[in-house]
């Protein structure tokens, strides 16, 4: 990459606003979101209006903090996606909505909404990748990293982060990005997106069994992007030390062999105890550690190049205080917990012989 030229192209899009922001986190988010109508569905337009509540009470929702993307051109979500899905989704929104699979619901405002969200994975880059590189949130609907080449899932109509990533690769020459992946689904999209590129890593720790069945320690791509794959599926009742071990074990280890240019962040917080989707037994301490060593990681290898991408998350108090938690860790500041941990876990699994099994088949 030139430098020089990333500075341009930034500037050409956003007239230099960018390139002298402080490295405070950006929120990026648009009341557009909301217009992805999904009624009594899990996944709602309550998850962020939730969350602005929170954010503002916080002290987070502030003006200089909180951008709105634009949509993201068609040709960018062409990269990831058939253009024959992009426009059965288009058809399926203008004829008053329905269900896509037997979990993905779209209504009429589900289209605009879906390519907003991928926009904003395009501003979180420009950020990122100005000469004063800036963190940030994207907190999107629909969510993301189920969908596939033509193919919804798991309430994701496209795939913001993979968009992100490619948008990076190809349009600022990117040659090594890193996409983390903690929600407590496997990111089966995003997996399938660069299972062949050897431009990323990604890497995902996840609850197994559990939707959607995909993202076992023997998937470690295939071709240029061969050992760039990473698994870590994790028994019920992990909880704080169990997805700090992975992190600490396998992901920094690979991630400094690898040396990514900006880091990417799939950001669920359906691991939390208190989730209804999954049994898993993260608290909100647990994500601020997650986060903050991802800072860290960012700081150390990539000039603190680091976005974040919500996923899921479906208890509102644990989603509220999981993003809140993860901003004030991306800041550096304490993170507050008054959920504590989960009341009815006596311990946690240990997972070293998972940890140990991914670190042999990566050569760790």
């Amino acid at each position: 990459m030139q430098q020089r030229r990333l500075d341009r192209l930034v500037r050409r899009q956003y007239n230099g606003a960018v390139t002298q922001r402080e490295r405070t986190p950006a929120i990026i988010y648009h009341p557009l979101f909301l217009g992805h109508d999904t009624g009594e569905h899990v996944e709602s337009a309550t998850r962020l209006s939730t969350l602005e509540q929170a954010l503002r009470g916080s002290g987070w929702w502030r003006r200089d903090a909180v951008l709105a993307p634009s949509s993201a051109p068609l040709e960018w979500l062409q990269r990831v996606h058939a253009p024959s899905y992009i426009a059965s989704v288009e058809r399926l929104c203008s004829r008053g909505g329905g269900f896509l699979d037997l979990d993905t619901v779209v209504s009429p405002g589900s289209y605009r909404a879906a390519f907003l969200a991928a926009g904003s994975g395009l501003l979180a880059v420009d950020l990122l990748l100005a000469s004063e590189p800036r963190p940030s949130f994207a907190l999107v609907r629909p969510p993301g990293h189920h969908a596939e080449r033509a193919k919804a899932m798991g309430f994701c109509l496209f795939n913001n982060i993979a968009v992100a990533a490619t948008y990076a690769l190809e349009r600022y020459g990117c040659e090594r990005l890193l996409i983390v992946d903690f929600d407590v689904h496997h990111g089966n999209g995003t997996q399938d997106a660069f299972y062949g590129d050897g431009r990323v890593l990604y890497f995902s720790t996840h609850e197994s069994p559990l939707y959607p069945g995909t993202g076992r320690l023997a998937e470690t791509g295939e071709g240029a992007g061969a050992g760039a794959n990473f698994n870590l599926p994790l028994p019920a009742g992990v909880g704080d030390a169990g997805h700090l071990l992975a992190f600490q074990e396998v992901l920094l280890p690979a991630a400094r062999r690898f040396r990514p240019q900006l880091i990417l962040v799939s950001a669920g917080y359906d691991g939390h105890w208190r989730d209804p989707l999954a049994q898993m037994a993260l608290t909100i301490t647990g994500y601020g550690q997650l986060v903050g060593t991802l800072r860290d990681l960012a700081a150390e290898l990539c000039d603190g190049r680091l976005a974040l991408f919500l996923e899921g998350g479906y208890d509102l108090q644990a989603l509220a205080q999981g993003v809140v938690g993860s901003l004030d860790a991306l800041a550096g500041r304490p993170v507050q917990d008054s959920l504590g941990p989960a009341p009815w876990r006596a311990g946690e699994p240990n997972v070293a012989s998972i940890v140990a099994t991914a670190r042999r088949l990566h050569a760790l």
